[in-house]
């Protein structure tokens, strides 16, 4: 029985409460009035999680408590919007570097490419063991080796060409234990981590040892990071009539290489800001880290630990790529930096690939060159 049905039921002799009961009617609808108008419809206690494919750990709770401190008006911590910059390692923090580095493997595969244009390389070191599929006499060259196939494979070329070539190589190379796309190999919970700090006012970059070139034809699709917004290794380039026109033509000397302590030089040199957060997985990105930790406002440092060998990779130490020496595990705790276990702290790794979702069995040490 409704309202109305219960007040048509009363007798006429009751009638003597009509006053009350249109006072009682007239203050309902003011309730509702309140309810459905004023105070809006009905919504959830709590906003939608802004990072889904974190569990709920100490690391995705700090995360949301620095936010929320420094983007509050009235905080004492608060950041105004200009001063909210925010930097993040490449490759091992926000998409895979193993087995080996991604713009190692562009290397390697365009050598292979262009070879044939280069005969010489048949018998010519390192080019000589990456055509043959020699790989740990390839590693044994060291930086010497990677400059020279370097060099040979990023210069030589207009800025445009290079990047033409590296988005169309980016469209087919696909990573040896997943056998998906390089650029769909990026961590779901730090792809969460980016909006959700541009959304409150942080602006992003990208820091890394990569190459600045390299890393630009990709980082806007994969990550929302435009190409002004990314520091890294860079060659020199001149001003050159390329084919009758204007062009920047890639030469084969260094500029800058942006690991280590080039770091922090390169954010002050080409951000111009400190950053008041920031995200690395290895030893060289230590100086970034405590730099940002000399900041005058609230600041926080992370490292993405590298430990869960099912659905990911499990490195650190020893390793050749993204290597975290036990100094810097030490280093992070005593400095109150946060550390992400991927086992622990992640609860999705990819976009794609669900929790419970079986891996691919575990690569060799060594990569396979020959593919």
């Amino acid at each position: 029985m409704g309202v109305a049905d219960l007040v048509r039921s009363r007798p006429v002799s009751e009638a003597r409460q009509d006053g009350h009961l249109t006072m009682f009617c007239r203050k309902m609808f003011a309730a509702l009035f309140v309810m459905l108008v004023v105070a809006g419809p009905a919504r959830a206690d709590d906003e939608a999680d802004p990072l889904p494919s974190w569990n709920e750990s100490g690391v995705k709770a700090a995360i949301l408590d620095y936010v929320a401190r420094v983007t509050t008006e009235g905080s004492p911590d608060f950041v105004p919007e200009p001063d909210r910059i925010a930097t993040f390692d490449n490759d091992g923090t926000l998409w895979v570097e193993m087995p080996l580095y991604t713009q190692f493997v562009f290397v390697v595969d365009r050598v292979k490419a262009v070879s044939n244009q280069h005969p010489d390389w048949k018998s010519k070191e390192p080019f000589k063991s990456v055509l043959d599929g020699n790989t740990k006499k390839l590693l044994s060259y060291g930086e010497r080796g990677a400059m020279a196939l370097l060099t040979a494979t990023h210069s030589g070329m207009t800025t445009v060409e290079f990047n033409d070539i590296v988005s169309a190589w980016l469209k087919t190379a696909k990573h040896p234990r997943y056998d998906r796309l390089y650029t769909d190999l990026t961590y779901a919970p730090m792809m969460e981590l980016l909006e959700y700090l541009r959304a409150k006012g942080f602006t992003t970059f990208v820091v890394s040892g990569g190459g600045t070139a390299f890393m630009r034809a990709y980082t806007e699709q994969c990550y929302g990071v435009p190409p002004w917004q990314v520091v890294g290794s860079s060659g020199e380039t001149e001003f050159r009539y390329w084919d009758s026109s204007p062009n920047l033509v890639k030469l084969p000397d260094l500029l800058f290489f942006d690991d280590g302590p080039g770091k922090a030089e390169g954010i002050n040199h080409y951000i111009g800001r400190q950053p008041i957060f920031a995200f690395g997985n290895s030893i060289g990105d230590k100086e970034m880290l405590e730099w940002t930790g000399n900041c005058k406002s609230l600041c926080f440092m992370g490292l993405v630990h590298h430990d869960d060998a099912k659905r990911e990779y499990a490195y650190g130490p020893n390793s050749d790529v993204g290597r975290f020496p036990v100094e810097l595990m030490e280093h992070a705790l005593a400095n109150g930096w946060n550390v992400v276990s991927m086992k622990e702290d992640w609860a999705q790794i990819f976009a794609w690939g669900k929790l419970e979702s079986p891996v691919q069995p575990e690569p060799a040490s060594e990569t396979e060159l020959n593919r």
